[in-house]
């Protein structure tokens, strides 16, 4: 990702009484805005506040504030104290990307109206009540990483420090600590959600903060990566290819490009892809030029069966088929493209002669709406006002560090998730994932879940749950309603210590 200058001067914000600063000083940070709202989900009246603002962020050493980290808190009127009210510390990923899309998406009171299956919606933009909201059972807390939303480091140069896996970790950490501490909700149940990249980093920030005395009482992963060997398409690493195929196969059934046999069944189709991706599959890309002439004509065949691409194409992409190049390939023919991010969406991009496509068709739907409303927002109906950019996704921060000198590129928190459970046996987990998502696809999730080495007794206290949608599956209505029900019942019974059960499919 290219490096960018930032503007932190946040000179010009109304947000409240501050005290006098003298004439030479910096201009302190204004005070957050707490304001009142009431929403209706269902016949239920819902009476909540919002607080809108920025927490420093210091360094451990100096104590000097090296960012400002904002925030939008959601605290619902309830004869619980607030001090017994789950809370939920919510995050998305990119890295670069703000928290505005599980926030206007899934669990915030509001939500970006979008089509009934999550496609683009005609201007002009409208946010309306979600009826969904996970208010109803938590306190919410959203929180943008520096250099997303109206987050920003102190000087452009401190951005690095932030940029990168630990440094991130860190700086996300030292907010939750921060903001226990502040609003007096250290004895809430705790809960942490992120989803794509934010899962990665829940899982670190659930490994870090226990060695910091903060235990969560559960982290829920949406559409989730964690290793990201699962998913860089690079020379030698072969895992990626059996991992992304039975998302192809999903991709390929809702498109209807798979055989007659397989088009009436998407569980069958998956079973049968499944299968061959973790059996006969990696058993064929392992042995690489040692593939005798039957065994790739029959791997030929099926992957063929099992993606609805030509058996040449695949020959000639020597069975390994990048994912850029499948979601172009798949409908080449009728000139469209389908989506990386939900692959149930398509396009017709004008130009058909390129390897790959020029634009995601489900993003495109998805950032309007989503970076319009969000400021407009802010502004409104939060009363946080500011001249700076709101960065949804990029823009605001350089390029990202996934080790010493750029040199993991298979970057991996899961064992910082194993060390949250061993550390904290009352731990419980949650993981989404949906079927049409090639950036994060859920069989890539349930190989880095059956590697995390927890031990046995840990392993009921994972849920697993499917949606018949994409990376964000919670723009598909029926998919926000069924996650709600069940992050509903998750957070009940991991605020009260109950174990969880699998309920994969």
């Amino acid at each position: 990702m290219r490096a960018i200058s930032l503007l932190v001067t946040a000179a010009g914000m109304a947000l409240g009484q501050t005290a006098p600063a003298k004439p030479d000083s910096p201009a302190p940070e204004p005070l957050p805005v707490t304001i009142q709202h009431e929403m209706r989900a269902g016949s239920t009246a819902i009476k909540y506040s919002t607080t809108t603002g920025r927490l420093p962020i210091a360094n451990e050493q100096t104590g000097a504030v090296e960012g400002q980290m904002f925030f939008i808190a959601y605290t619902r009127e309830t004869p619980t104290p607030k001090s017994q009210r789950p809370l939920m510390f919510s995050f998305n990923g990119g890295p670069g990307a703000a928290s505005v899309w599980m926030h206007l998406g899934m669990i915030g009171p509001k939500r970006v109206r979008m089509m009934e299956d999550g496609s683009y919606p005609p201007p002009p933009f409208e946010l309306v009540d979600n009826q969904h909201t996970f208010l109803e059972f938590a306190d919410l807390v959203f929180i943008d990483t520096i250099g997303t939303g109206y987050s920003r480091a102190s000087t452009a140069d401190l951005g690095k420090k932030f940029w990168g896996v630990q440094g991130d970790i860190a700086s996300v950490s030292e907010f939750i600590r921060l903001y226990l501490t502040r609003y007096q909700r250290y004895t809430s149940p705790l809960f942490l959600i992120g989803e794509s990249y934010g899962t990665f980093r829940a899982a670190g920030v659930a490994g870090y903060l226990i060695d910091r005395g903060i235990a969560f009482n559960g982290v829920l992963l949406i559409s989730s990566i964690l290793n990201f060997q699962t998913a860089r398409f690079n020379k030698g690493n072969d895992l990626p290819y059996s991992l992304f195929l039975p998302t192809y196969t999903a991709t390929a059934w809702y498109h209807k490009k798979l055989p007659r046999d397989l088009q009436g069944d998407l569980k069958k189709a998956l079973k049968e892809s499944e299968d061959y991706a973790q059996g006969e599959f990696a058993q064929v890309l392992a042995k690489g030029d040692r593939l005798t002439p039957q065994e790739r004509s029959d791997a030929v065949g099926k992957l063929s069966r099992l993606t609805g691409l030509d058996k040449r194409y695949i020959e000639e992409n020597d069975l390994r088929i990048q994912i850029m190049k499948f979601i172009k390939e798949l409908r080449r023919s009728e000139g469209k493209t389908v989506g990386r991010l939900d692959s149930r969406l398509e396009a017709s991009e004008g130009s058909n002669g390129s390897e790959v496509p020029g634009f995601d068709p489900a993003m495109t739907a998805i950032r309007p709406p989503y970076q319009s409303l969000i400021v407009d927002y802010l502004r409104g109906a939060l009363k946080y006002e500011t001249d700076l950019p709101y960065y949804v996704l990029g823009g605001g921060i350089g390029n990202w560090e996934y080790g010493p000198g750029g040199t993991n590129q298979y970057a991996d928190t899961s064992d910082a998730l194993r060390q949250a459970f061993v550390k904290n046996p009352y731990m419980r987990l949650f993981v989404a994932s949906g079927y049409y998502d090639l950036a994060t696809p859920y069989f890539a999730t349930e190989y880095t879940m059956s590697h995390l080495g927890i031990p046995p007794q840990f392993k009921g206290s994972i849920d697993k749950s499917y949606y018949e949608a994409g990376h964000m599956f919670y723009i598909h209505v029926p998919s926000l309603k069924k996650v709600s029900g069940e992050v509903a019942d998750f957070v009940r019974r991991a605020s009260s210590g109950g174990k969880a059960t699998n309920s994969g499919q």
